[in-house]
């Protein structure tokens, strides 16, 4: 399952890129899944006063509503990345607005202020409003979401990273003098996402491999 994230300021053009994204993927035979990332911080699916809000408030730590076209499960809690993405089982998976350093990012703005405002090592691709007049900046290639988006696809396909599922299918494991340290599963995905962007920068393939990296002190 590979990964990729679209972020940017309000009305920048996130989600029509991110329409874009999902229908051309589809029509090269992937199976797509999203993640939307709320930055409200009251922000609620449910309603009140709703049979599943009461649900909540008498204490139930997990409910889930059952329709006929629509099942929602909602957790009490803000779940992290990497236990979101064990729910999925797609060949892509498209983030909105999340800033996980580890993952390839999109950056769509208005303007070159909105560009800096945001860009780090992880952006590889510019996209959203300001495509329409830009179509490099600082070697990063500007992609228009709605008239381009073969190319912009074609490097999701190239840059997107790789979720594992688990430690044991990551292959990664820490050792520190010599003996292994158990980690979280979500320093696990933490680890092996950074391992594939610093990997992939130093233009190495490591995949397959027995690979050690060691850490030094300088003297």
């Amino acid at each position: 399952m590979k990964v990729v994230s679209v972020i940017g300021i309000t009305d920048s053009g996130k989600t029509t890129t991110i329409e874009n994204i999902i229908k051309e993927l589809r029509l090269r035979n992937y199976t797509v899944g999203t993640v939307k990332e709320i930055h409200f911080h009251n922000f609620k699916m449910d309603v009140e006063g709703t049979n599943t809000d009461r649900h909540k408030k008498a204490g139930s730590q997990l409910v889930t509503a059952r329709g006929e076209n629509e099942t929602d499960i909602l957790f009490q809690e803000k779940l992290s990345l990497a236990k979101i993405l064990s729910f999925y089982n797609h060949d892509y998976v498209i983030l909105e607005g999340v800033r996980e350093k580890s993952i390839p990012k999109i950056l769509t703005a208005h303007n070159i202020n909105g560009i800096e405002d945001r860009l780090d090592e992880t952006v590889f691709a510019i996209s959203g409003r300001i495509s329409s007049e830009l179509d490099i900046y600082k070697n990063i290639p500007s992609i228009n979401g709605i008239t381009n988006i073969q190319k912009l696809v074609d490097l999701i396909e190239k840059n997107a990273i790789e979720f594992f599922q688990d430690k044991k299918e990551a292959g990664y494991k820490v050792l520190i003098g010599g003996k292994e340290v158990n980690i979280s599963s979500e320093l696990q995905e933490l680890l092996c996402h950074t391992m594939q962007v610093m990997t992939k920068e130093l233009g190495l393939h490591i995949e397959n491999e027995d690979t050690d990296i060691c850490i030094r002190k300088r003297d």
